[in-house]
């Protein structure tokens, strides 16, 4: 395709208007061409901005004004360098147990729902909220490069589709549709998703995108001439198969992504470094697994998923991920038998280091308070790791955070209800993990036992900041009594390389002319 696109022009001088990237489903990877596209923009000057009008994901991000949005739309600021904020993602919805979800509304919390509820009249009330902030960034960008959710064509979920068509057709913004050929069957599905939809919203969908295609596209043509004869709309490029892209997934459909190692330019393992194994207790509910998206860059470190006490072995670092639903996802423990195998590992002389984060770290501590924020359980005995107390309440804090741990400069978020504090007298006060300093106050922050084999953060995306990351795993290797290098790699250059490669692959691969064309054909933002 034409990687140098002619960028139309409008009366300011420069490209403006809007795209809907809509999928055949969920993972065909509408996510990467947004971010791709947004770094695409930025590269020819453009000043853009990703949006999302719904969102459902326990994957998320506190913006640097202290609110909450999807994980994937914080990335794809990141792609169009602009700082994250909660007109990108006006409605995320958190699933919780029972098939309730937390509504979260311009970055706040605003109450729980059901499906019925929602469809019913809740989906309503917020279409007002995503045409806002959607005009909002219009305003104020020169192109919003928005994104679907799941399928648009859902047509039992019409009536309360927030992030698809609707918008498109509403705002006047015309819609591409990516298919996902690894999967199989992509022109039946691009096919059927425009056939089965209503006139008007199968009218704003002017393009297709063939993605993570292995092999010849040339074994392509054939296809692509029926379904462009047979709809009248054009098939915009055929992107192949990426390997080894690691950007933060949106839901679970990611997880077993999120430890396989990523690659990374110029990273190497040390030699002879032992190799650290890590078992991730995968929860349920687990939320915000993309904190462990920097261990995958250290070649000396071993990811791997748990489900069962069986399954444990001896890791040298246990991590207990974060959870949206804490006293749920702690029940499942004692079911599995994880619970006593944890309970174990860490008492036991030369055991592993057990890691808890945001939910993980209560569920380390003596006991849980939740009156009916995320259950109605009450007072639960907790694994008696940590000499910690957690009482949920109303309030839910959604920060940034800066300071020291581990002699080291850190800066992660946090987004949570509960609040931890140290129990005195139970088997001595807690060390502290980290000490903050910043504007949301100075103070110690997290636990840690005394001789640092039980450690608690309520702390999200800590080991993105690679002096911590090197610190913290040169301790575990030390206590399990390995020799452990690491491998210098950072975060945020992998990161960028990351979302360049992406956008290396929609130059090359998208005919960029007709998508500029596109965009440029936007209505006027209202």
């Amino acid at each position: 395709m034409n990687a140098e696109a002619a960028v139309p022009k409008s009366p300011q001088g420069g490209l403006r208007g809007a795209l809907l990237v809509c999928g055949t489903a969920s993972d065909a990877g509408k996510s990467h061409l947004v971010t791709g596209l947004c770094r695409v923009l930025v590269r020819r000057g453009v000043k853009a901005a990703p949006f999302k009008g719904q969102n459902m994901s326990l994957n998320s991000f506190a913006t640097p004004s202290g609110h909450e949005i999807g994980r994937s739309q914080a990335i794809q600021a990141v792609a169009a360098r602009v700082e994250p904020e909660p007109a990108m993602n006006p409605v995320l919805l958190k699933p919780m147990i029972g098939q309730r979800s937390q509504v979260v509304v311009m970055g706040r919390p605003a109450g729980e729902t059901d499906p019925s509820s929602y469809a019913r009249s809740r989906a309503e009330d917020l279409r007002p909220v995503v045409l806002e902030a959607f005009a909002d960034l219009r305003s104020r960008f020169d192109v919003v490069v928005a994104e679907g959710a799941g399928s648009p064509a859902e047509v039992n979920l019409l009536a309360s589709d927030l992030a698809n068509l609707w918008l498109a057709v509403a705002t006047g913004t015309p819609a591409i549709l990516v298919g996902d050929i690894e999967r199989g069957g992509v022109f039946a599905a691009l096919y059927g998703t425009v056939g089965i939809l209503p006139q008007d919203l199968a009218g704003a969908v002017k393009g297709y995108v063939i993605n993570k295609f292995r092999g010849d596209p040339r074994l392509l043509e054939r296809g692509i001439e029926e379904l462009e004869a047979r709809t009248g709309r054009p098939v915009l490029g055929v992107v192949p198969y990426a390997r080894d892209l690691g950007l933060d997934a949106e839901d679970s459909l990611g997880m077993d992504e999120a430890v396989r190692p990523l690659a990374a330019p110029a990273v190497a393992a040390a030699a002879h470094s032992d190799v650290i194994d890590v078992a991730v207790v995968a929860l349920p509910h687990i939320a915000n697994f993309t904190d462990l998206d920097p261990l995958r860059l250290e070649p000396a470190v071993s990811l791997r998923l748990v489900r069962s006490g069986q399954a444990l072995g001896d890791p040298d670092l246990l991590i207990v991920p974060g959870s949206k639903t804490t006293v749920a996802d702690l029940a499942w423990l004692g079911e599995s038998g994880l619970a006593g195998e944890v309970r174990r590992a860490a008492r036991r002389p030369g055991g592993p280091v057990v890691l808890g984060i945001c939910a993980g770290y209560q569920m380390l501590g003596e006991e849980i308070v939740d009156g009916g924020v995320e259950s109605r359980a009450g007072r639960v005995g907790a694994l008696g790791l940590l000499p910690v107390r957690t009482v949920f309440g109303p309030g839910k804090t959604t920060r940034p955070r800066r300071g020291k741990a581990f002699g080291s400069e850190v800066q992660g978020y946090e987004i949570r209800h509960g609040e931890t504090e140290p129990l005195a007298g139970v088997r001595g006060t807690p060390r502290a993990f980290a000490y903050l300093e910043d504007g949301f106050g100075n103070g110690p922050e997290g636990a840690r036992t005394a001789d640092g084999r039980v450690v608690g953060t309520s702390l999200h995306g800590l080991f993105e900041c690679d002096e911590f990351r090197a610190a913290f795993v040169t301790e575990v290797a030390a206590l399990r009594h390995k020799r452990w290098t690491p491998s210098g790699a950072s975060f945020a250059a992998a990161r960028e390389g990351q979302i360049d490669r992406l956008a290396d692959l929609v130059e090359a691969h998208l005919d960029l002319g007709e998508i500029f064309r596109l965009i440029s054909a936007a209505g006027s933002p209202r």
